[in-house]
């Protein structure tokens, strides 16, 4: 054999020699079977994935991008005004009084039911009806925002028969506190032997020239037959003293009015009432030195008085507005309020996420803890609640991104004299847009707003749960 020949190295055992290129037959390289399953999955999935896709892009992108486009153009949306509307809305007091409400909530809300949804979790652990007890306080979340939003504007109303707060409220201030005799009344100044004279805090008295001995009539108007005491007799008309030397002033006081007409002003006619329970005094250079209540046919007599003239004043406290309860859905207490309403709401919703996280957390840490002497609150405070942190950063972030869209409560609980007062983004927004503004070209930039505020939490949250997850 030549050189040549055994230089050939020899072929395979059924195949090519060693060397040799790949057959025409052989299957190439893209065509590898494991590349074409591989990329028969990705269509697969693809084709799950591009119905999701098609409702994200039509309900969350176009919308976000349209939004952004719109509040490029002005009212109409003809004309492009570009940054005009940002600008003008920084500048426009009702939208930076809408941010200001809108940080109020973040603050306020997202930390209080993060609180109050740790310790209700941890407090549910120590009773045996820990169910029963979270069902009731997650109960409101199976509520609408409509049905609480009309639940909270009739416990938050003014008029104590109807608010249950303000029910409440008269309640415990009428127990330290009297009533007054008869609201809205008033003194009769036009006639009679003794005319009233109204004072500038809106009490009642007669002029300084009567002296111990005598005694007085004091017609009062203004008081509906209806709201005079049940235990009210007729008047009479008072009975004389012994004179000077008596030291007493006595009178009647009663409602001048007769029932079915007729009858004298300014004097006691048949039929009419004294009225009971009112105060007079005695008036000697500005000051009270005597004080009486009248009796149940409206008579009474300030003993103990000296030589000289005095005046008899019917104080504003006989005459004043009772008690009204505390002005929830006013100026000062309506976004408060609101956030009360809110609160009842979410809390059930905060605490059973933290309730799941505190029955998953290890339970031999918090035994060593306890074999090693700590209390509990040492073993809330620097056991529990690290040990919770993850949960609690969840649960708050989750919340602040909920309050900064909220609307339905506030639009339907503040009552529209005070609906500015309580007002947020999400509310302006509508407000500017479709409420009266008829400007969507701002309402959008509201919107836009809105978006990049709540999209660092959403970052945020996502980042978190990913972290927790690896």
């Amino acid at each position: 054999m030549s050189a040549e020949a055994s230089a050939v190295p020899p072929a395979k055992a059924g195949g090519a020699p060693a060397g040799a290129s790949p057959s025409r037959g052989a299957p190439a390289r893209g065509d590898d079977p494991r590349r074409r399953a591989a990329r028969r999955r990705r269509l697969v999935a693809a084709a799950f994935l591009l119905p999701a896709l098609l409702l994200l892009g039509a309900l969350v992108a176009y919308p976000i991008l349209f939004s952004i486009g719109r509040s490029l153009f002005d009212a109409s949306g003809t004309r492009f005004v570009g940054a005009d509307n940002y600008v003008e809305m920084f500048s426009d007091p009702t939208t930076l009084k809408a941010v200001r409400n809108t940080a109020i909530w973040v603050v306020v809300a997202p930390a209080l039911l993060t609180g109050l949804g740790l310790i209700l979790a941890v407090l549910t652990e120590k009773v045996r009806w820990a169910t029963a007890f979270k069902l009731l306080m997650f109960m409101p979340m199976a509520i609408s925002f409509l049905a609480a939003g009309i639940i909270f504007r009739i416990t938050y109303e003014q008029d104590p028969d109807r608010g249950v707060l303000n029910a409440v409220a008269v309640g415990v201030h009428d127990v330290f506190a009297d009533r007054p005799a008869y609201p809205g009344a008033r003194g009769r100044e036009d006639s009679g032997e003794t005319p009233l004279a109204k004072g500038e805090d809106g009490s009642y008295g007669t002029a300084a020239d009567l002296a111990p001995g005598r005694t007085v009539s004091l017609g009062v108007v203004g008081v509906p037959p209806k709201e005079v005491p049940s235990d009210a007799e007729p008047a009479t008309a008072p009975e004389g003293t012994s004179g000077a030397g008596d030291g007493s002033l006595a009178g009647t006081v009663y409602l001048d009015f007769t029932p079915g007409g007729g009858g004298e002003p300014g004097r006691i006619d048949s039929g009419e009432r004294g009225l009971p329970g009112m105060t007079v005094q005695a008036v000697r250079d500005g000051k009270a030195v005597g004080e009486t209540t009248t009796a149940a046919d409206g008579s009474f007599r300030i003993t103990g008085l000296d030589g000289g003239s005095y005046a008899l004043r019917l104080p504003a406290s006989n005459f004043a507005e009772p008690y009204g309860g505390i002005s929830w859905l006013g100026p000062a207490l309506v976004t408060p309020a609101i956030i009360g309403a809110y609160l009842w709401i979410w809390t059930g919703f905060s605490m059973v996420l933290i309730g799941a996280g505190l029955a998953a957390m290890p339970r031999d840490v918090l035994e060593a803890a306890r074999m090693d002497g700590a209390n509990e609150w040492q073993i809330f405070r620097r056991i529990t609640v690290p040990l919770l942190a993850p949960v609690l950063t969840v649960v708050f972030v989750t919340l602040v991104i909920n309050v900064m869209k909220v609307f339905d409560l506030v639009y339907i609980i503040a009552p529209g004299p005070v609906l500015q007062d309580a007002n947020v983004l999400a509310m302006q927004m509508w407000l500017v847009s479709f409420g009266g503004g008829n400007n969507q070209g701002l309402g959008s930039a509201i919107g836009v707003l809105l978006l990049l505020l709540v999209v660092p939490a959403m970052v945020f949250n996502i980042r978190r749960f990913r972290r927790s997850q690896s």
